[in-house]
């Protein structure tokens, strides 16, 4: 008996024991998942009023060349970025090559100015044209189409620094509205058009001059929809540049009908670019503030000529709306707010979120990347981030909310950054080319340059 209940003592005893040890590991256990769980940075960012200049967008400088002429300034370009331009329009005249192939002097001319460019951190949208006078002569289609063959080496070798080519060639400025050679019909502007995308780079776009032309050529009047965006066929690498905006409720001829054919190109704009420059205002019109920033904003302006019309621009500058122009042209990208781990391993989820205050979308694709900057040495690791900017339209807001993976990088302690690149491999690493954040005290020029996110990680 007295065996008995020692051996049931010792069984319940024994119970305890399991079940107290079952307890301290649980509770182990749970300490160890409560580590694993780190807490997460909650972050505002202040939107920032400042000038700057940011690629392929902006307040562009206009430059026209005619055969046989000179490169642009190498010392003028350099002192644009001062000015808040990174964009220059570039018009070259082969009024010396109507009836014969180009030379290697012409070549060189157009090859050195795009290296120019590259030098000073810039951009360009690119036109050729026969002639710059209404009663002047262009070339055949022969002849557009040899000089077109003989251009294409030229712009797979300068795509990084090409932002879009206006159509050009045909008419007096390149502007598709009269042709002696008889290629202002709607059959002759879809084989130039076709052409020039041929030999173009895939990832330029291509302007045409008024919304009539665009419609006609690909033989409809329906937008751009979000399935053909960014999709590389022909009609979804077509904008529209206007040379003759706010200067007549048609705007000189540009429309036709010109409610629709406006909405028709607010709507296209979500994809391609729009810009262009002011002409003399007839009588009765008003290219005053309100009305520019009316119609930038409804047909999302990317660019526009400082240049011309001059008293235009300088009425803007008079007014006060000159500088709000300067910082809404294109793309103008804030951060909001991050939700953002203080320390990680393995991976990281991020989630930063940015607003597009701007008037136009971001047309060419940039690199965006997680950059992580060691306190201890300085080392830059970079992680992919794989969201595409383009696709904030304005007055919208994106999140880039997806966890990055973190393998390779050692233990220790970060700041974090948020670098958006240029993707070509020329371009990707220079400050020029980076794009800043329109956001107070986040902008630092290292590691060509990078958005702080204002956060610290700890890799365990």
């Amino acid at each position: 008996m007295k065996q008995e209940k020692s051996l049931s003592r010792w069984l319940r005893n024994g119970t305890w024991t399991v079940l107290l040890f079952s307890i301290a590991f649980a509770c182990s256990k749970s300490k160890a998942k409560e580590a694993e769980v780190q807490p997460e940075q909650g972050i505002k960012y202040e939107l920032s009023t400042e000038l700057f200049p940011n690629p392929e967008r902006g307040f562009a400088r206009t430059f026209t060349v005619q055969s046989g002429g000179v490169p642009m300034s190498l010392a003028q370009l350099n002192t644009l970025r001062g000015q808040n331009i990174s964009l220059v329009v570039r018009v070259f005249y082969f009024n010396s090559y109507k009836d014969k192939p180009l030379d290697a002097p012409e070549l060189s001319l157009i090859q050195t100015d795009l290296d120019n460019l590259r030098t000073a951190g810039l951009k360009g949208v690119i036109r050729f044209a026969y002639t710059d006078q209404m009663t002047g002569t262009d070339a055949s289609l022969e002849i557009v189409q040899q000089h077109l063959d003989q251009l294409k080496p030229i712009f797979e070798a300068n795509k990084d620094v090409i932002a879009f080519v206006q159509a050009g060639f045909i008419g007096a400025w390149g502007e598709w509205h009269n042709s002696s050679n008889g290629l202002a019909t709607v059959q002759n502007q879809k084989l130039v058009l076709e052409k020039l995308l041929s030999v173009l780079p895939k990832e330029i776009m291509v302007q045409v001059r008024t919304p009539g032309q665009k419609q006609g050529v690909f033989n409809t009047t329906a937008a751009l929809t979000k399935a053909q965006g960014y999709s590389g066929e022909n009609i979804a690498r077509v904008g529209h540049h206007n040379d003759c905006f706010l200067s007549s409720t048609d705007d000189y001829g540009t429309y036709n009908n010109v409610v629709a054919e406006k909405q028709y190109i607010s709507n296209d704009a979500l994809y391609v670019p729009v810009g262009g420059e002011t002409c003399p205002p007839l009588a009765g019109f008003s290219p005053n503030c309100l009305e520019g920033r009316t119609q930038m904003k409804l047909l999302k302006w990317s660019y526009i000529n400082i240049d011309y019309y001059q008293p235009t621009i300088n009425a803007w500058k008079a007014s006060g709306c000159f500088e709000e122009f300067q910082r809404s042209l294109g793309y103008r990208f804030s951060m909001v707010s991050a939700v953002l781990p203080a320390a990680a391993s393995g991976s990281l989820k991020l989630n930063v979120q940015l607003i597009n205050n701007g008037y136009a979308p971001l047309y060419n694709k940039k690199i965006i990347s997680l950059v992580l900057k060691n306190k201890a040495t300085s080392v830059f690791h970079t992680v992919p981030v794989t969201r595409d900017l383009r696709e904030c339209k304005p007055s919208e807001t994106i999140t880039l909310d997806e966890t990055v993976s973190l393998a390779g990088i050692p233990a220790g302690d970060y700041s974090l950054y948020l670098r958006i690149a240029d993707q070509a491999p020329s371009l990707k690493d220079r400050l020029e080319y980076a794009l800043r954040l329109a956001n107070t005290g986040t902008w630092v020029t290292e590691n060509g340059g990078m958005n702080d996110l204002k956060s610290s990680l700890k890799i365990n």
